[in-house]
């Protein structure tokens, strides 16, 4: 092989893909592109320093961290629970993945109103909760915690099992050799080894949650200071203050592009075994 072909970074690609692949980067690109060259920069600090934008961006931010954490406790032992479901009869392994994963397929909107379903003041489990304590979750912070972890768990589960399923047994062997049990095993041995997995399904869960707006809008509503996040502040503001749609979509730009550049790609490589 010459020099020239090995400096060429596209010298294996086959030339073939080449134009579809460069039409599928400027499709994905393109838009993210127009939004920045829109922007509104001269007075971007004023549109993002008004009574709406702040707020929002602090909810957001609040509200994403916490169903981050509600994912990292949820999310674990449901991917251990998976990752150890081989001796399951096959239909009931297939049919418990998918569920865990229809989230992520599933319209947003849908899956408000389904939260509704079974939250809601007269839903499966809110309205017993109701009754009983006065207590309703809908058009609630918490509701937005509910929606963003109801959408961002998937991410999280499915990078944990993985990350679990690329684990060396061989470690897990060596312990219980040495007389650990199964809770020592896990704490000690199989979760920091599955820790990049661990770190990089929280993260995606988190950018998930941040741009969360169809659940979210659906199950809490849009009240400001309340619910009101940033994905729906630029959808009502897109109306009547088009500037300031554009102003927030380039933070939740920002901030997405930022979390998602965080993901090493040790990381992502935990995600794809």
């Amino acid at each position: 092989m010459s020099a020239r072909r090995r400096r060429d970074p596209l010298a294996r690609i086959p030339r073939a893909v080449l134009v579809p692949g460069a039409i599928a980067f400027l499709l994905l690109v393109g838009p993210l592109v127009a939004l920045l060259a829109r922007a509104p920069w001269a007075h971007l600090g004023d549109l993002l320093a008004g009574d709406t934008v702040l707020p929002a961006l602090g909810l957001s931010l609040g509200t994403a961290a916490a169903s981050t954490g509600c994912c990292v406790l949820l999310g674990v032992p449901l991917a251990v629970v998976l990752s150890g479901a081989d001796g399951w009869p096959g239909p009931l392994r297939r049919l418990v993945r998918a569920l865990v994963i229809t989230p992520l397929v599933l319209p947003p909107v849908v899956g408000g109103i389904a939260l509704l379903l079974l939250l809601g003041r007269t839903g499966l489990l809110g309205g017993p909760l109701f009754q009983a304590t006065g207590v309703q979750i809908p058009f609630s912070t918490a509701a937005v915690v509910v929606a963003q972890t109801f959408v961002g768990l998937p991410f999280l589960v499915l990078g944990v099992e993985g990350a679990l399923r690329g684990v060396d047994r061989r470690f897990a062997v060596a312990a219980t050799t040495l007389g650990a049990g199964p809770w020592t095993r896990f704490v000690r041995v199989t979760l920091p080894l599955a820790a990049p997995g661990v770190a990089a399904g929280a993260v995606l869960a988190f950018a998930r949650a941040i741009g969360e707006f169809g659940a979210t809008v659906t199950f809490a509503g849009s009240l400001p200071k309340v619910t009101q996040t940033l994905p729906i502040a630029a959808y009502l503001a897109l109306n009547s203050d088009p500037e300031a749609a554009i102003a927030i979509s380039v933070v939740l730009m920002v901030v997405a592009v930022a979390v998602l550049v965080s993901l090493r790609d040790h990381w992502l490589q935990g995600i794809g075994r």
